[in-house]
């Protein structure tokens, strides 16, 4: 017998789902996708993303998991059991986020050791490629990059740690400390980087309207990609999360704080992020555009190069923003795991302890292979071919599954009782109809930008995981389930 998880309140899940939505992408990305995307006029495609994506899938998913109060794999198995390798492939493709999330964590710890010294001295794209992150040179997966390999194997420790324990005292508790300490600290960060000089140029720049980008439709796929990403949609987390929640939940009240939350937070970083580069303009007489850069670039090198010119600021700030980053981080990563870790326990009829466990030393072993010389190449691969090609797709699947299979008419009942707020035919016709089309859609165009620009190393790693995942998906399905 399996025992059975619960949050000990809404805010509990509340703070783990914010946690899960609120990760890297927040703090990295999306700066340089509404900067890229038509600036201001970026916000009519992204607030509509949110509106006919975002809440409607989320919450399908608050009442898939409230519903059957049952793990991803049980669920779907139960919808048709045919389609439980589906459900296996989506976990397991989640799981691999995982394994190359802890790695990106690991250079963040790294970084985070370092702000107390600023040892990444004056060259810190020199730093980041021979210290933490490394190159696209395949010759270079021949020696592991030492300090991070010890921080991810140490974030591991913390990932199971956490995870191990039931939910409320583990994955609860903890939420409901970093999610507050980090939207304190990011807005320190914020209210100071508004206040420096050269922060007006760094927000016109962001906000400049480019008006005629609204024709563009690379702009609103871009705008419902980062919807997908950001709140972490379809990836099992949400479903999992709320099928611990205890009776008498408001589950659309629950959605509409969690897509706010989020929202505000990636707002308002974006803010900060562009006051802190135009600052770096003004102050070094560089174009703006020469600084703009997302992803590793911009937090890793661009960033620690601002903090080197800031004087004893920088020694406060650097620290502050590597800190917050760990903690988006890690409440992400935690919700990344869950999933697999409550598939896994209650397929196997295994104790939660026991699949962390095993769980967490098969995901270390294969996060520490990612961080040879090559670590920022070959987890840069895996990202996008587990988001583009297969979490994209899958998220469609979930949407055919449980309008035409099960039936959204089940849910809406349960979903419209216990909230402030109703669904019914307009939300059945987006689940049903308009999502699963433009999903498609995305999904076409991505994998098409995908594999055309692919090296042949890229491919065979794709071709790996593609394997891996279906092998691993089709033995977990023919184990016979656990006695519930």
């Amino acid at each position: 017998m399996v025992e059975k998880s619960q949050w000990s309140s809404s805010i509990s899940f509340i703070f783990a789902m914010i946690g899960a939505a609120v990760g890297l992408g927040n703090i990295w990305r999306f700066s340089y996708v509404l900067y890229s995307n038509g600036g201001g006029s970026f916000f009519i495609p992204y607030l509509i993303a949110i509106a006919i994506m975002g809440v409607p899938f989320l919450i399908l998913e608050y009442g898939v998991g409230f519903s059957f109060k049952d793990s991803f794999s049980n669920i779907v198995r139960k919808v048709k059991p045919e389609f439980e390798i589906i459900a296996w492939i989506l976990v397991l493709l989640v799981f691999v986020v995982v394994i190359y999330y802890m790695v990106i964590l690991g250079w963040d710890l790294v970084y985070l050791l370092s702000s107390f010294t600023f040892n990444w001295g004056t060259d810190t794209a020199s730093f980041f490629v021979n210290s933490v992150g490394g190159s696209s040179n395949l010759s270079s997966a021949s020696f592991l990059l030492l300090p991070t390999t010890v921080c991810v194997l140490m974030l591991w420790i913390v990932l199971w740690f956490i995870s191990h324990k039931n939910v409320d005292e583990g994955i609860g508790k903890v939420s409901k400390v970093l999610i507050p300490a980090l939207f304190v600290i990011m807005g320190i960060i914020i209210v100071y980087a508004l206040t420096l000089p050269g922060a007006g140029i760094g927000i016109n720049t962001l906000l400049h309207p480019n008006w005629n980008a609204l024709t563009d439709v690379n702009i609103w796929i871009a705008a419902f990609a980062q919807i997908i990403f950001s709140l972490s949609m379809g990836q099992a987390i949400a479903v999992t999360y709320a099928s611990y929640l205890p009776e008498n939940s408001k589950l659309i009240d629950n959605v509409l704080i969690v897509v706010f939350a989020n929202s505000a937070f990636e707002i308002c970083t974006a803010f900060g992020v562009f006051s802190i580069l135009g600052y770096m303009s003004f102050t070094n007489g560089l174009s703006i555009t020469e600084l703009i850069t997302e992803g590793t670039g911009l937090v890793f090198i661009v960033f620690p190069m601002i903090f080197n010119m800031m004087g004893i600021v920088g020694r406060i700030l650097a620290p502050m923003l590597f800190l917050a980053i760990l903690f988006a981080g890690i409440t992400s990563a935690l919700g990344f795991f869950e999933p697999m870790l409550s598939s896994t326990t209650v397929k196997l009829g295994w104790s939660r302890k026991k699949t962390a466990t095993v769980l967490s030393i098969i995901g270390c072993a294969f996060s520490l292979l990612l961080t040879t010389g090559i670590s920022s190449y070959i987890v840069g691969v895996i990202d996008s071919f587990v988001n583009e090609f297969g979490i994209l797709l899958l998220i469609g699947v979930q949407c055919i599954i449980f309008a035409w299979f099960y039936g959204l008419e089940r849910f809406i009942p349960i979903l419209n009782e216990r909230s402030s707020f109703s669904v019914g035919k307009t939300w059945n016709f987006v689940i049903k109809y308009l999502l699963p089309c433009a999903l498609i859609v995305m999904w076409v165009i991505g994998i098409i930008k995908l594999f055309s620009t692919a090296a042949p190393f890229e491919i065979i790693v794709d071709l790996v995981i593609i394997i891996a995942v279906l092998v691993s998906a089709v033995v977990l399905t023919k184990i016979k389930p656990s006695e519930e």
